[in-house]
């Protein structure tokens, strides 16, 4: 459970979330199915779905393209980059995920390159342009400030590049998780403050973390498209889902394209929303 209109630092919050990510490594090499990866052909449902969505836009996929992953964690998703023949750095703040994300990379046969920084910081740690900036599922909720994270995607990008996002919506975390019912409970608005939770489990894997609380914040999705306006990317497609890749309630169903609300509630609200952008 949350609380909400919580006042914290950025050092704080970040502090308390690398060292609850830090914890959650161990448990999710045993629960994102990892052995999936000895078949030299599979790639993340991840990668496969967002792969789909960027198609129309980037028609002979990110072979060949220099490709930036932001908030990588342990890097089943940029192994699937990488697979799919893109030249590949990826970033993550936490130094514990990054060495599983190399040991699974190099396991595989795959050279990536491998950034310990946060990614408010990004392009300074980089150093480099890119023709596709990417980052999905479960990213920006951690970031206190979209404009910085906007401008870092943008300095990121080569003049042409594309940038594509897919993340859990802002109506579905609006939403009472334990309800019976679709019910609003937390803020969906911004205001600068976070919300603080305080939970032993993660979404992937059994076993529990030795530092519960983390800090998030709850963005629109005005803010997160005009953060990029505000960046100077021209958005070129903005989707809504309704599938998520993981159980965001005990309510959800598991479906052929992810977990979704049951019955004529799928109808309802989104879970996810997808933007694809470009730098011109």
């Amino acid at each position: 459970m949350a609380e909400n209109d919580i006042e914290v630092s950025w050092g704080e919050a970040r502090d308390a979330n690398l060292a609850n990510w830090d914890d959650r490594v161990g448990i999710h090499l045993t629960g994102y199915g990892l052995e999936a990866f000895e078949d030299p052909a599979h790639l993340s449902s991840v990668i496969t779905e967002d792969l789909a969505a960027l198609t129309p836009f980037l028609p002979n996929g990110v072979r060949g393209l220099d490709v930036c992953h932001l908030q990588c964690h342990i890097g089943t998703d940029t192994l699937s980059l990488a697979r799919s023949g893109a030249r590949v750095t990826a970033l993550d703040f936490s130094p514990a995920a990054l060495e599983a994300a190399e040991r699974l990379a190099t396991a595989h046969g795959q050279r990536i390159r491998w950034v310990h920084s946060d990614v408010m910081d990004a392009a300074s740690a980089i150093g480099a342009d890119f023709d596709l900036v990417y980052t999905s599922i479960g990213t920006i909720c951690w970031l206190k400030d979209l404009d910085r994270w906007a401008a870092q995607v943008a300095r990121l990008l080569r003049d042409g590049g594309t940038f594509f996002i897919r993340d859990g919506h802002p109506a579905l975390y609006a939403l009472d998780e334990t309800a019976d019912d679709l019910r609003i409970r937390y803020r969906y608005f911004p205001n600068g403050q976070a919300q603080t939770w305080d939970d032993a489990g993660t979404y992937s894997g059994e076993g529990t973390v030795e530092h519960t609380r983390t800090y998030e914040w709850p963005h629109s999705l005005a803010e997160i498209v005009n953060a990029l306006i505000g960046a100077g990317l021209r958005i070129l497609r903005l989707d809504e889902g309704a599938t998520l890749p993981w159980q965001f309630s005990p309510r959800m169903e598991q479906t052929a394209s992810g977990w979704a609300w049951p019955g004529e509630e799928r109808e309802n609200v989104p879970c996810t929303f997808t933007i694809i952008a470009r730098k011109e």
